[in-house]
This record gives structure tokens, sequence and C-alpha cells, in this order.
């Protein structure tokens, strides 16, 4: 069972003091590009997030957020008084009094250093066990959200190396009628030369000239990649990249028989099964 890159997740948690939104969303990507953001006070579990992540995504460019909304009255900066009327007093010293108000002496010294205090938030181990089943379930959320993108792929890809296969079989169809037209066509050469013939050596000629486009290895080969790929796509894991190298033989396969054609209905065939391929090289790119 394949699964795509592309995936969201998202879990949202509501604690006494503060509301908590955890989102993790991924794109495709040759290796992982993992990005986190989350606040200070939970950065000592980040090493331990990324390992989780990396686990259970394995492939992609992933965004990682923790998002923290107080909800509770309380606030952890508070105005630090002491700060404050140090600075109101030395504010009067150096102005006069009849020009400043109070308030307008307030509002300039909450604007000095250190004139607001914020109060650390130290980790509660009991509060990130349940951010943490957040984790686990935003984690949960994107992966059956990638094995629901993958299912349309897997849909499409089939539809796809069915149209390949038929495609085939028009090549297979063609082969022995290219043939007869390939002889047909040096004999008129020759005939038009107006020149002495002997039989014999035109037989080994063209024999020699025959083995040179025969496709025989590259239908049965191409048949083979084919049902490689849908085995793979049977198969219980993953694997974008051998899908990839897959296609990548069929594809050798395909444009070597174009090359040997050399005849115009085969030819047509060898377009649409190239076509068909590139479909499946652009989505292939998007599987984990």
């Amino acid at each position: 069972m394949i699964q795509s890159m592309t995936g969201y997740g998202k879990a949202v948690l509501q604690l006494p003091t503060k509301k908590v939104s955890i989102e993790v969303k991924s794109l495709n990507s040759k290796s992982l590009d993992l990005n986190v953001r989350i606040p200070s006070y939970y950065k000592e579990k980040e090493l331990d997030v990324r390992k989780r992540i990396a686990a259970s995504l394995v492939r992609g460019k992933v965004d990682f957020s923790i998002y923290v909304e107080m909800t509770s009255d309380e606030t952890s900066t508070k105005v630090n008084g002491r700060i404050v009327k140090q600075y109101m007093d030395d504010l009067r010293s150096v102005l006069p009094t009849n020009e400043l108000s109070e308030i307008e002496l307030l509002k300039m010294a909450v604007k000095m250093p250190d004139a607001l205090k914020t109060e650390r938030e130290e980790l509660d181990e009991s509060e990130w066990q349940l951010i943490d089943a957040g984790i686990n379930e935003a984690l949960k959320e994107i992966t059956q959200y990638r094995t629901d993108e993958a299912a349309s792929l897997e849909v499409d890809f089939r539809t796809r190396i069915q149209n390949i296969y038929s495609y085939l079989e028009e090549v297979k169809a063609l082969d022995e009628e290219r043939i007869e037209h390939v002889k047909q066509r040096l004999q008129k050469a020759i005939s038009d030369l107006k020149v002495e013939l002997d039989e014999n050596r035109f037989e080994q000629e063209l024999i020699y000239y025959l083995e040179k486009l025969d496709i025989n290895e590259e239908k049965v080969r191409l048949a083979n990649h084919l049902d490689y790929f849908l085995k793979e796509l049977d198969g219980t894991t993953s694997n974008g990249k051998k899908l990839g190298f897959i296609v990548q033989e069929m594809g050798r396969e395909i444009n070597t028989t174009g090359s040997k054609a050399n005849y115009a209905p085969m030819q047509k065939a060898v377009i649409q099964m190239k076509n068909e391929l590139e479909q499946i090289k652009e989505q292939i790119l998007n599987v984990l």
C-alpha cells in the first residue's frame, strides 16, 4: 500500500490555562526536510519530537508547529514597580515638574528597559503528557491523510499501467506487419537501383538488418517491468523511490522500442506509451 507525501494533521487541546494547537503538514521531497516550531518552554522535548516525526513520516518536506494561546486571566508579564518608580524619579529630576503629568511620566517609564518582567514558564510534565498525546493524534491524522491521498494515485497508476499494457499488445500485433513492411521497402530500394541481386546475399543482409530492429527483448522486459510495478503497488509498504526506478526502466525499454520501430503505426503506439509513462513519472514524485 503506497502513501502520498502530501498530508495535513491537527490536534487542539484545551488545558486549564491555555489552548494548544498542534499542526503538521507535509509536501513531497527527496528526503526528510523537517522544520519544527515550538514554544521555548517545550524546547527540551524538541529532539524527542523530531525523532517521532521522522519515524512516523519518513520522507517529505514537513512543517511541525505547536501554538499556545493563553486563556486564563493570569499573565506571565508583570510591571516591575520598583524599576518604573525609579525611572519616574529620574525623569522628574531632569524635567520641570510642571511640563509633564504623572501619567505622561508613567508612559515614558514603562517603555524603558526592564520596566516589564516576564516570568519564564517551566515545563509541566503532566501538561506535556497531554500535548504528547495530541502530537500522536496529529501524526495519526496526517498518516491517514497520506493514505487517502495515495488511494487516488494508485487508481491512476493502475489505469495508466493497463493502458501501457494495451499499447504493448498493439506493438506486438504490429510487429509482423512491420517486418514485412521493412522487407518490401528494402526490396523496392534495390529494385529502384536496377542492379543484379544475389538472393543469398540479400537474405543474409536482410537477416542482419532485421536483427538490429528486433524488439522481442524490449517487449519481454517492458512486460516484466509492468508486472513488477503492479506487484510493488500490492505490497504492504510504500517505496516511491523503488517505484521511480522501475518507471525509469520502463522508459528505457519504451525508448529503445521507439528507436527500433522504423514503422509509423508502431511509433504512434510507442508515443502513447511515453505519454502514459510521463504522467506516472510526475505523480510518482509524490509517493513516499
